[in-house]
């Protein structure tokens, strides 16, 4: 073998030598570096640990699980991390939903989840209680419609969405839950401790009945939430009532926090044909249309809309797609006023993020969020949509129901 080519061979083994050991080092410095940046040497910390992104956050986690005196748990830690990272958001609508919770919200799409029995709306201190269902372990606890649920299981549930409140209030079947509740009781509030059990409940979203108002047969449902075929269950409660001779309908959205979109797309075809029912505009998503189909199933009964301040998201979706297009009255009081619409996203720890992904737009390009919303400063609920006709419940007639009234009044002056 010549000079030359030992030569050769002697720079090729030591480049692939070098090779060998810078790559050690690199796997074991991403391996250490995933768990404990900090006990790398600082030429190999600088290879392998972002200090501006992720690597940053994975660093300060090793200090912590390293040097806080007492073990804070893997779990634990990453739960608080990512729930930090979404309340740094200042986005009230925006939540991490850790593996129970996101079990939990799967559950309650499908209507079933293990629970107290209560149908809840979003309240700035907590969850406003808007009805008890019978021989559930919230009527047996003596729970009643206008409580309000401010603190769960030692939790206080002020600031936050509906669901991870609602969380806070469901666990497994057979355990139980403490509850701090206000009660009003005149223009006086004061504040019980309530202690309720839990039990499988499958709650019935949608409520129907047939009224009768001057003469005329109305079709009353009432819907709870935009769940898994939630649009197809209000039809067929529609359908049956049609059925016994109901020329007009009422659609109860009062209290209804909103859910899935496409439901909402879904409910409003059931009155529209083709056409804009909602525009989604994002960062990240671009502008999506959603489109009523062509073959609505109720194109020119008389409709009236019932809505609260307790209406929003999807039920804001699809009162405004309606009022816009001049296929129902509108009758209640301003809705909530939610203007941004979220996207679940599964993580590989069994968790979720439901996280703001964009705003949403009526058919005459209504955004119904606050302005600073829309300026990309915050998502407090704005003004929400005006009601054709104006009609509040009186709280201190508990047994009258003048929303409902007021709705079954303008729905036998419709014309067919």
């Amino acid at each position: 073998m010549s000079s030359a080519s030992a030569r050769i061979i002697r720079v090729a083994l030591g480049v692939l030598a070098a090779f060998v050991v810078f790559a050690a080092i690199f796997v074991l410095g991403a391996y250490t570096g995933g768990r404990h940046p900090q006990k790398l040497p600082g030429f190999v910390r600088g290879w392998v640990v972002d200090d501006k992104g992720p690597g940053a956050i994975n660093e300060a986690l090793g200090v912590i699980r390293d040097q806080y005196y007492k073990d804070p748990g893997d779990a634990e830690l990453r739960d608080d991390a990512i729930d930090g990272m979404v309340k740094g958001l200042d986005d009230r609508f925006s939540s991490y939903l850790n593996p129970k919770s996101y079990t939990q919200f799967k559950q309650s799409q499908d209507n079933s989840f293990d629970g107290i029995g209560v149908v809840v709306s979003q309240d700035a201190r907590g969850l406003l209680i808007v009805k008890v269902y019978p021989d559930s372990p919230a009527k047996a606890a003596g729970l009643k419609a206008g409580d309000l649920i401010t603190v769960a299981g030692g939790k206080t549930l002020k600031g936050l969405t509906s669901e991870r409140a609602s969380a806070n209030v469901r666990g497994p079947a057979g355990t139980s839950v403490k509850l701090q509740v206000v009660r009003k009781k005149g223009k006086k509030e004061r504040t019980l401790d309530i202690t309720s059990q839990r039990k499988p409940v499958k709650i019935p979203i949608v409520d129907s009945a047939m009224r009768t108002e001057d003469g005329e047969k109305i079709a009353v449902v009432r819907l709870a939430q935009f769940t898994n075929d939630s649009a197809l269950q209000v039809g067929q409660a529609f359908l049956k009532l049609q059925d016994r001779g109901a020329k007009r309908f009422v659609l109860d959205l009062r209290a209804n926090p909103g859910g899935l979109v496409n439901e909402a797309q879904n409910l409003a075809s059931l009155f529209l044909k083709g056409g804009n029912v909602v525009t989604l505009k994002g960062r990240t998503v671009g502008t999506t249309p959603y489109d009523a189909g062509d073959k609505p199933a109720f194109p020119k009964v008389p409709l009236v809309v019932l809505v609260d301040r307790g209406s929003a998201s999807a039920a804001e979706i699809v009162t405004g797609a309606l009022q816009d297009r001049g296929r129902a009255t509108i009758v209640g009081t301003r809705t909530f006023g939610k203007g941004v619409f979220q996207r679940v996203e599964p993580l590989a720890s069994g968790g979720a993020l439901d996280i703001t992904a964009g705003q949403f737009f009526t058919p005459d390009g209504r955004n119904l969020g606050d302005k600073k919303t829309q300026s990309g400063n915050g998502t407090a609920p704005g003004k929400g949509l005006a009601p054709d006709i104006t009609a509040k419940d009186d709280p201190k007639t508990p047994n009258k129901d003048e929303g409902l009234d007021a709705a079954l009044r303008e729905a036998a002056k419709l014309k067919q």
